[in-house]
């Protein structure tokens, strides 16, 4: 399935925002392809590998849950983490395309960056919004990483996550009027 979206009215951070399209469309693209995956291969593991394909996908996800919080100052509600139950695919799906278009929208709001204090054991830290943002794209790009490896390793093929595939699915690199 290709993941495809219509670009709204412009804000100044669109282009950065352009880095979370990229993000939402690589998540979307990876779980539809994990989607015909037997138990065995959601469960396999790598000697390399941080968890099990499973595993990953629910970190992979529940990250960017916690990534939208902490752009609020808010540390876990309910989030999903590595040991939280499957929530099916459909479920994995929705809230993957929610918590994308929540850090979308965060990144097109973000005319000036803003500080946030997350509080840790009693202790408050303060932190850069934009600091969640790219959090968000490098835990992202590591763990999709690691989930295609892993796969890869059990011999199942894997999609091409690379920004060419997606600047097709965005509708990019039309040829150019003569000009």
């Amino acid at each position: 399935m290709v993941y495809t979206w219509h670009r709204g009215e412009q804000t100044m951070n669109t282009p950065l925002a352009e880095v979370f399209r990229y993000n939402r469309w690589a998540n979307l693209t990876l779980l539809a392809a994990c989607r015909a995956l037997t138990d065995d291969r959601l469960d396999a593991r790598a000697p390399f590998a941080s968890g099990s394909v499973r595993e990953l996908l629910l970190h992979l996800i529940g990250g960017q849950q916690t990534f939208v919080l902490r752009t609020k100052g808010h540390r876990h509600e309910g989030d999903l983490n590595r040991g939280s139950a499957w929530p099916g695919f459909d479920a994995l799906v929705d809230i993957a395309a929610r918590s994308s278009d929540d850090l979308i929208a965060i990144a097109e709001g973000l005319d000036v960056d803003r500080d946030v204090d997350l509080s840790y054991q009693g202790t408050a830290y303060q932190y850069p919004a934009s600091f969640f943002l790219t959090h968000a794209i490098a835990h992202g790009v590591e763990h999709r990483t690691e989930i295609k490896l892993v796969l890869a390793h059990a011999g199942v093929a894997t999609p091409d996550l690379d920004a060419w595939p997606y600047s097709a699915a965005a509708g990019y690199g039309r040829e150019a009027p003569a000009g």
